[in-house]
């Protein structure tokens, strides 16, 4: 397996990743164009795990200049329970530290126990004194 940087070339094979992730699915945002413009935003942040040809895994990571976000984790079925969700993780976090940023917040849908249940694992800490709120432009 190898781990690399996610290129504007990969989106559709991501984006079906995404799909058919449960927890997390696709959006508005998810149109190549919006992805694209981030990782050329935040360049070598966002990764991809590639085994066998076929991405496999895959996170969105970036930074505003003050703060980081990681974004669309989300690993196969077969690949879940091997330390490839922790990798990436770690590998997106020391990519931040490098570029200055000393915190980072991951965004997860309410009702997505599994993923509140790793980013706990990771050391991540619930925010119940924030609310998002989505506007369209």
């Amino acid at each position: 397996m190898k781990i690399r940087t996610f290129q504007a070339a990969d989106f559709e094979e991501v984006r079906r990743l995404w799909a058919s992730t449960e927890g997390l699915g696709v959006g508005p945002g998810d149109k190549r164009e919006s992805v694209v413009h981030f990782l050329d935003r935040n360049p070598g942040l966002s990764l991809v795990a590639v085994d066998m040809g076929a991405i496999v895994a895959s996170v969105l990571c970036g930074h505003d200049g003050r703060r980081g976000y990681i974004y669309r984790l989300a690993v196969g079925p077969d690949y879940r329970n091997q330390g490839l969700a922790k990798d990436l993780v770690r590998r997106c976090l020391a990519g931040l530290k490098a570029a200055g940023i000393e915190r980072c917040l991951a965004l997860v849908q309410e009702g997505n126990e599994g993923a509140r249940r790793f980013w706990e694992k990771m050391g991540g800490k619930l925010r119940t004194d924030l609310v998002g709120f989505s506007i369209d432009v």
